[in-house]
């Protein structure tokens, strides 16, 4: 059975590994902010999706320790390098006759610049 205190504690060892905020935790393993909250806190607990989509963001991180304490984090895998996870996702756009005529970009303080063609 998982110890919801133990995982909260696993957890916030990834924040800090990573030196992410927990908004920034929540953006990039794709899940909403005050779900990330409501685990910290202790209201809730994690749900399969939820341990599935930090498995897949973070190759360091053995599910076995993430859910139980079995295991090291970082995991250390002799057959493959260590590898950390993706800050930037980026997507490689099909061409197109259209031409770009600004570009927003969204800071994790809240704040926004934008880019506008000249």
């Amino acid at each position: 059975m998982l110890n919801s205190n133990s995982f909260i504690l696993r957890l916030k060892s990834i924040l800090t590994h990573y030196e992410l905020s927990s908004s920034a935790f929540a953006d990039l393993i794709e899940v909403q902010r005050s779900s990330i909250s409501h685990l910290l806190n202790g209201r809730n607990k994690p749900s399969l999706e939820f341990i599935m989509k930090i498995n897949d963001a973070f190759a360091e991180v053995d599910i076995q320790w993430l859910l139980y304490g079995i295991g090291s984090f970082p995991k250390l895998n002799e057959k493959e390098p260590t590898k950390t996870y993706n800050k930037s996702k980026q997507t490689t756009l099909p061409p197109s006759e259209k031409n770009i005529d600004r570009i927003v970009i969204f800071y994790n303080d809240g704040t926004f610049k934008t880019y506008l063609e000249k």
